[in-house]
C-alpha cells in the first residue's frame, strides 16, 4: 500500500492506494495525525484503495475524531465497492461524509 499526503495545516488531501489494512495503518495514522492541526479539513482519496480491515477504519476514525474536535471535516471521496461492504456491515459509513468523486467534496 502507498499513500500520500499533500496540503497544510489547514486542509490535507490524502490518497489511498492499495490496501489500508494491519501492517501499514500505524504508519499513515503517525503521519498523517502528525501533520494535521486542531480543525485541519481532510479529504481522503479512496479511488485506488482495493481493501480496508478494521485498523485501516481505525485511522479513519481517528482523523475525523482529531478533524471534528477543532471544527474541521473529513471527507471520503471514491470509495470503491470493495471497501464500501466493509463500510456498510460495520456502520462506519454512518459517520463519515462519503462522496462520489473528488471533485464533489465540499468544504
Amino acid at each position: 500500500m502507498a499513500w500520500s499526503i499533500s496540503g497544510d495545516e489547514k486542509m490535507l488531501k490524502v490518497v489511498v492506494d492499495g490496501r489500508l489494512v494491519a501492517a501499514v495503518a500505524p504508519s499513515l495514522r503517525e503521519e498523517l495525525l502528525a501533520k494535521m492541526q486542531n480543525g485541519t479539513n481532510v479529504l481522503f482519496d479512496l479511488g485506488k484503495m482495493v481493501h480496508i480491515d478494521s485498523s485501516g477504519l481505525g485511522v479513519l476514525v481517528q482523523v475525523l475524531q482529531k478533524s471534528k474536535a477543532g471544527g474541521g471535516k473529513v471527507v471520503l471521496a471514491a470509495l470503491q465497492p470493495g471497501p464500501k461492504i466493509v463500510f456498510d456491515i460495520t456502520k462506519v459509513s454512518r459517520v463519515f461524509e462519503i462522496v462520489p468523486t473528488v471533485a464533489d467534496a465540499k468544504f
